[in-house]
């Protein structure tokens, strides 16, 4: 891959206005809320094998509401859910930010730019609205904070990013230099949880398929240095992977997915990736979902 360090141009007003704007939202918003299902953030226990974990007796209802059913039987991988949820005192292994992060500590700065705050993050923003292709995702994370009882992180902020299909990232490879696309920050609602809209991501030589996230004490704190309360990455399930590697647009991930496991990828070979192995479940006709317990 090859970098460059110019950031995508903008001709819009910054960060702080996408703030400003989210803050009149959430007011209009918080009288919707209710009560939510706070009950449904209960803790989850580890597995004790295969690298995946299982719900407690005590949790079981909490999973089901904050990643999703399980189906109660099905025919093929594309149904099958795997469950890893993060334990509520365990917190999310820290990982690194790897070379393309685009949040200024290497680089270009997206963080800085109108538009970042956003759930649909397959187009590029500002100067350029081009859409990355692929087999669509839907990843919602469920924040914890593992000083309060593993309460919900309401208002704590993500930012998330990938490569696209091909393993490019925006904003530094050849040919996607000047994009910014699958890249977005949100906010937690009062249960701790947000999603983004996305595209599955492709698989290049040494690495496992993953997202990269930092999360942040507020939505402020974006742009603020040393204001990161957690750097990780998900792990994407095996059986996902295959099945959406399998499909056009992704032979080059076909190639590069057999040759790096779990066990031995850089970031994921110390514990199998158990506390960032999403729940996810889907197809590639109707796309997937991933969820995942994010303690901090």
């Amino acid at each position: 891959m090859t970098s460059s360090n110019q950031p995508h141009p903008h001709h819009d007003r910054g960060l702080e206005f996408d703030l400003s704007t989210l803050l009149s939202r959430r007011r209009t918003l918080g009288v919707l809320l209710g009560a939510g299902t706070s009950a449904a953030l209960a803790a989850c226990t580890p597995g004790t094998g295969g690298g995946s974990a299982t719900p407690s007796s005590t949790a079981s209802a909490a999973a089901t509401a904050t990643q999703g059913t399980t189906p109660a039987a099905s025919p093929s991988p594309t149904g099958t859910v795997t469950r890893a949820f993060a334990e509520c005192r365990v917190e999310i292994p820290e990982e690194t930010l790897g070379p393309y992060p685009g949040d200024g500590s290497n680089g270009p700065n997206v963080l800085e730019a109108s538009g970042v705050v956003r759930r649909d993050i397959t187009s590029s923003f500002g100067t350029s609205t081009r859409k990355a292709e692929g087999v669509p995702l839907t990843v919602t994370l469920t924040l914890l904070d593992n000083a309060n009882g593993c309460a919900p992180l309401a208002g704590a902020a993500v930012y998330a990013w990938h490569c696209d299909r091909d393993g490019k990232y925006s904003l530094y490879d050849d040919g996607v230099e000047n994009e910014n696309y699958l890249r977005g920050v949100q906010e937690a609602d009062a249960n701790g949880q947000l999603t983004f809209t996305t595209i599955f991501p492709g698989a290049y030589s040494g690495r496992w398929p993953h997202i990269h996230f930092e999360v942040f004490e507020s939505m402020g704190n974006t742009t603020a240095a040393g204001q990161v309360l957690a750097v990780s990455q998900i792990a994407l399930t095996e059986a996902a992977c295959k099945d959406v590697y399998a499909s056009a647009g992704y032979e080059a991930s076909a190639r590069n997915f057999p040759r790096t496991t779990l066990k031995t990828d850089m970031v994921f070979r110390d514990d199998g990736a158990i506390y960032q192995l999403a729940t996810m479940s889907g197809s590639v006709t109707g796309g997937y979902t991933a969820a995942l317990n994010v303690t901090v």
